[in-house]
């Protein structure tokens, strides 16, 4: 069994957004005529611009615009605001299903109760949490790296084991977010250091703060920020300050990933 829910948006009481609405902007989209696109959904003629008369008035620019002369004598084409709220509404729908496949997978029908629904609830301490792209997946016999495109341009790598490529259903090209702890970022001044790490990322220092023991350093690798904790004499050592140049360091086999 699974849950099932159709998606609709509301502004206030009144129903702004049903699948049967984008059903009709779509087909409106595809063959240009109110009448043919009522009769694919399907709705009588009078239905249909009641449903487009009620978006627009709904709207604060029109999803719907007609078109006159031409060989047929004009038709009905959606506004770039319509396009763009189609769209919109595409992204959203996706992410609805995902959420009703995910609430599907972690309930025991039998008993009706949520598996592990707090995990699923939960928030995480790890201080690092970097949003990009599955860019590449390579997998070997046990574990699997994956390269993953971040907003800032740099490419981190994430090794995880097959069955977590396999659990987490990772395709390239799908958004997720790359986990690592602060304590698992290393910070150097050495642009040229030769290290088996596989990320290096450098950026400028933004901000430091110390403590009795220890301080944390962020580093703005060019969108992303990067947090390291690091001791207190290391940061001495190193000599750093805002606006210095360092390279932040982290093994691949720290670096988890959600989605």
């Amino acid at each position: 069994m699974q849950f099932i829910s159709p998606l609709s948006l509301f502004d206030g009481e009144s129903s702004f957004l049903l699948e049967k609405r984008i059903a009709l902007l779509k087909a409106i989209n595809e063959v240009g005529s109110l009448s043919k696109a009522a009769s694919l959904v399907p709705l009588s003629y009078k239905g249909a611009w009641d449903m487009i008369d009620n978006m627009n008035n709904l709207c604060p620019t029109p999803v719907v615009e007609k078109e006159t002369g031409g060989i047929g004598g004009g038709g009905t084409k959606l506004t770039s605001y319509g396009e763009n709220l189609v769209r919109t509404y595409e992204v959203i729908q996706k992410e609805h299903q995902k959420f009703l496949e995910t609430i599907s997978h972690i309930t025991d029908f039998d008993s009706g109760n949520l598996k592990l629904f707090r995990r699923f609830n939960m928030q995480i301490s790890a201080r690092n949490q970097l949003v990009g792209i599955v860019e590449l997946i390579e997998q070997g016999k046990i574990n699997a790296s994956i390269y993953i495109k971040l907003k800032s341009g740099y490419t981190m790598v994430s090794v995880i084991t097959n069955g977590a490529v396999e659990n987490l259903n990772l395709q390239v090209g799908d958004e997720v977010v790359t986990i690592f702890k602060s304590s698992a970022v290393l910070l150097t001044t050495d642009t040229s250091l030769n290290i088996s790490a596989r990320n290096k990322l450098t950026g400028v220092i933004e901000t430091i703060h110390f403590g009795e023991v220890n301080s944390e350093v962020v580093v703005n690798i060019g969108g992303d920020l990067i947090a390291s904790v690091i001791t207190k004499n290391a940061t001495g050592n190193l000599d750093i300050k805002i606006g210095d140049s360092v390279t932040a360091v982290i093994k691949s086999s720290d670096v988890m990933i959600g989605k």
